[in-house]
C-alpha cells in the first residue's frame, strides 16, 4: 500500500489542489476566486517536482512493466499542462463575473469557474494515472478519468448551444469507445486469467498468445484509438474541436491524446516488447502489426485529406490531429528496435508527443488570444476561418510570428523541433523494415504541407480584408505568454533534443520487474499459467 501511494504522489497533489480549486471557486469574494488558476498552477509545479523525483529504483519490483515511463511521462505532463493552464485564463464565468462587477448579486450557483478548473486537474490527473498503471482495471478507471470531465469541460466552455451539441456527440462516442476497449480488457482477462499487465505479458510469453487475446487485444486498440482520434474513432474530433472553445480544444488535443498513447504503450509491451525471454522476444504477432498499420495509414491519410477540405482553422487543426495520431502510431509499429537514438520508434513516439504539444499549443493559443466582438451580442468570439488569419503578421506580429512558426513546425519544416520529431519517427520505422509506410508518412507529409502552408500564407502573406470585423487581442496576458512560449519552444528545445530522447530511451528501456523476476521452470504455475494450460 505504501508503494502504491509513493507511485501517485503527483496524482495526489493535484487531487488536493481540486479539492481546494472547487471550495475556492464559490467565495463571495472576487480576488479569492481569481485565485483558482493559481491553486492548479502550485498544484501542477509540484506535482511535476513529485514525478521528477520519483525514486525509481525503490519502485521497480511493484510498478509495473515499466517503472522509468512514469517519472517521465508525469513530467511531460505537468509541463505540458502549465501552458494549457495559462491558455485557460478568462474562459469561463468572463461574462458574469463582468455582471456581477457591475452590481449583480453573485450567486454560487451560476458560478463555474471552480468545477473548470477541478475538472481540468481531474483530466491531468488521469492522465497521470495511465503511466503508472499496473493492470487493466487501473488503466480503465484512469482513462475514463481523462475524459469524463472534459465532456463537461467542452459543454460550458462557450454559451453557445454547439458547445452542448459538441459535448453531447463527445459524451455518446466515448461511451461507445469505452465499451469496446473494455469488451478488449475482459478478453484479454478471460485469455490470461489476470488483470495484471507483467502477470499478462509472462503468460503471453510462456504460452504465446492466442486467439482470444489478440481479439481481446484488437478490441482494445481499436476504442483507445478513440482517445488518440485514430480512424475509425476519429469522427467526432472537427466537431467537438469546432464547439468547444480554443483553450479547451488545447487540452483535448494533448490530454487524450498522451493517455492513449501511454495505454497502448503498455499494452503491445505485454505482447513481446522486450529482449527477455520471459516476455516472449521482441515483435509484435502479425495480426496485432496489420491492424497497426492498417489505422496508421488511414488515420494519416484521412486526417490529411479532410483538412485540405475545410476552411475552419479549429476544423483544419482537428484533423491534423488525427494525422499526427497516424505518424504516432508509426512509432508503436516500429517497436523499441535495439534501443538506439535512430531505431527506438517507442522514445520517437514519446518525443513526438513533447514536440506535438508545445507546436499545436501555440496554434490554438492564437484562435484564444485573437478576439472580436459577436454579431448582435456583448459576448467575445474567437476567430474561426482562414480568412481571419490574414493580415496577422502586421496587425498582431507576436501571434502571427507564432502561429507561422507552429504551423511549419508541425509540417515538419527544418530546422524546427517538429522535423526531428518526424525525423526520428521515420529512421526508426525504416530500421523496422517498414519502408511502405515510411513511404505513406512522406506522401502525407507532403499533403499536410498544402494546409499548413495556406495557415503560413494568410498570416504572413496576405493582407486583412477590411470587410471583416477587426480583432484585438485578449485581455489575458497568460494566453499571449503561452503562444509565444510555444512558439519559441519548437526553438529553445533544439539544443535539448538529444538529452530528451535519451530520456525517452531510458522510459521504455527493458522492464525492470521481469529482470528482477524470471521464470522459474521448477515454480509452482502462476494462476495466468494455469489457466492458459487449461485453455
Amino acid at each position: 500500500m505504501a508503494l502504491k501511494l509513493e507511485l501517485i504522489r503527483p496524482e495526489i497533489a493535484l487531487f488536493i489542489a481540486a479539492c481546494i480549486v472547487m471550495i475556492v471557486g464559490l467565495s463571495k469574494q472576487h480576488a479569492t476566486r481569481t485565485a483558482c488558476a493559481w491553486i492548479c498552477g502550485v498544484g501542477l509545479v509540484v506535482a511535476g517536482f513529485l514525478a521528477a523525483t520519483t525514486p525509481v529504483p525503490r519502485i521497480a519490483t511493484g510498478a509495473g512493466l515499466m517503472p522509468e515511463l512514469i517519472p517521465y511521462a508525469k513530467t511531460l505532463i505537468a509541463a505540458a499542462a502549465l501552458p494549457i493552464l495559462l491558455l485557460l485564463t478568462g474562459t469561463v464565468d468572463r461574462d458574469y463575473e463582468h455582471r456581477v462587477a457591475r452590481g449583480e448579486r453573485f450567486d454560487p450557483i451560476r458560478a463555474t469557474r471552480g468545477e473548470f478548473y477541478a475538472f481540468f486537474l481531474f483530466s491531468v490527473m488521469g492522465v497521470m494515472l495511465c503511466a503508472s498503471a499496473d493492470d487493466l482495471i487501473w488503466l480503465f478507471l484512469a482513462l475514463e478519468l481523462t475524459s469524463l470531465p472534459t465532456y463537461i469541460m467542452v459543454a460550458i466552455s462557450t454559451s453557445r448551444l454547439r458547445s452542448q451539441e459538441a459535448a453531447v456527440k463527445y459524451f455518446f462516442l466515448g461511451a461507445f469507445g469505452a465499451a469496446m476497449f473494455l469488451y478488449g480488457f475482459a478478453m484479454l482477462y478471460g485469455a490470461t486469467g489476470t488483470t495484471m499487465l507483467l502477470q499478462m505479458a509472462r503468460s503471453f510469453g510462456e504460452h504465446g498468445v492466442g486467439t482470444l487475446a489478440v481479439v481481446g487485444m484488437l478490441f482494445a486498440i481499436i476504442g483507445v484509438g478513440f482517445k488518440i482520434a485514430a480512424v475509425p474513432m476519429h469522427f467526432y474530433t472537427p466537431d467537438v474541436y469546432q464547439g468547444a472553445s480554443a483553450p479547451v480544444a488545447a487540452h483535448l488535443a494533448f490530454a487524450p491524446k498522451a493517455a492513449g498513447f501511454l495505454t497502448l504503450i503498455l499494452l503491445l509491451t505485454t505482447l513481446g516488447w522486450s529482449a527477455l525471454p520471459a516476455v516472449g522476444g521482441p515483435g509484435l504477432p502479425e495480426p496485432i502489426r496489420v491492424a497497426l498499420w492498417v489505422m496508421a495509414a488511414l488515420t494519416m491519410t484521412v486526417g490529411n485529406v479532410m483538412a485540405i477540405l475545410q476552411t475552419s482553422i479549429k476544423r483544419i487543426l482537428a484533423y491534423s490531429s488525427v494525422a499526427h495520431s497516424g505518424y504516432m502510431l508509426v512509432g508503436l509499429i516500429a517497436g523499441p528496435g535495439d534501443g538506439s537514438l535512430w531505431r527506438n520508434g517507442l522514445a520517437a513516439s514519446l518525443f513526438y508527443l513533447l514536440s506535438y504539444a508545445a507546436m499545436n499549443l501555440g496554434a490554438f493559443a492564437v484562435l484564444a488570444c485573437v478576439e472580436r466582438r459577436a454579431r448582435g451580442s456583448d459576448e467575445h468570439a474567437e476567430i474561426e476561418t482562414v480568412e481571419d488569419l490574414r493580415g496577422l503578421c502586421r496587425t498582431q506580429p507576436a501571434l502571427g510570428w507564432t502561429m507561422v512558426v507552429c504551423a511549419l513546425s508541425l509540417l515538419g519544416f527544418p530546422p524546427l523541433l517538429g522535423f526531428f520529431a518526424k525525423l526520428f519517427l521515420f529512421t526508426s520505422a525504416i530500421s523496422a523494415g517498414e519502408l511502405p509506410l515510411a513511404v505513406v508518412m512522406g506522401v502525407n507529409s507532403a499533403i499536410a504541407a498544402f494546409y499548413y502552408l495556406r495557415l503560413v500564407s494568410a498570416a504572413y502573406f496576405d493582407d486583412r480584408d477590411e470587410r471583416l470585423p477587426s480583432g484585438h487581442v485578449t485581455p489575458f496576458s497568460g494566453r499571449v505568454f503561452a503562444a509565444v512560449a510555444s512558439a519559441l519552444s519548437t526553438v529553445a528545445l533544439l539544443p535539448f533534443i538529444g538529452p530528451l530522447h535519451a530520456a525517452g530511451r531510458r522510459a521504455v528501456s527493458t522492464p525492470a520487474p521481469v529482470a528482477q523476476a524470471p521464470a522459474d521452470a521448477h515454480a509452482p504455475p502462476t494462476r495466468a499459467a494455469a489457466a492458459a494450460s487449461d485453455r
